[in-house]
């Protein structure tokens, strides 16, 4: 899908560009980093992998708020993840939007339908993921 039909379907729009925004949502992206590592350690490994992809969501709203863009529709964080992959997939490798949009699926699973599905490999492989994508949106945004 491109940006193009992102725009026409009313998932995104556009906004002014707000680089004060996205390091502030940045900011939140360490945040909670530091909150799915906790929850590892205390070994809430389901809350551990839905922080962790709160993490990406809000490094991926980082990016849109940079870009001038933000989610429109009320698939908000699918708005998030399609853009990323249409305006930053060269930059942020495809292998980690993919994770990204996995680890936003689970974590609906985990908080709406099945509690207690994340293993602690998992968890910590989601915190693995969401540090990465989070240092690349840093070296985009700031």
């Amino acid at each position: 899908m491109s940006l193009e039909k992102l725009l026409r379907d009313r998932i995104v729009e556009k906004t002014f560009p707000d680089k004060n925004l996205a390091l502030k949502t940045l900011k939140l992206a360490s945040r909670d980093l530091k909150a799915a590592k906790d929850a590892l350690k205390n070994e809430n490994y389901d809350w551990s992998l839905a922080i962790a992809y709160n993490a990406m969501l809000q490094a991926g709203r980082s990016l849109m708020f940079l870009k001038g863009y933000r989610p429109y529709s009320q698939y908000k964080h699918v708005a998030v993840v399609q853009f990323v992959h249409e305006v930053f997939g060269k930059e942020i490798t495809d292998r980690i939007v993919n994770v990204f949009n996995r680890m936003r699926k689970k974590r609906h699973r985990v908080v709406y339908e099945e509690p207690e599905i994340v293993s602690n490999d998992e968890a910590e492989n989601a915190i693995k993921f969401a540090e990465e994508f989070v240092n690349n949106v840093s070296k985009i945004v700031e």
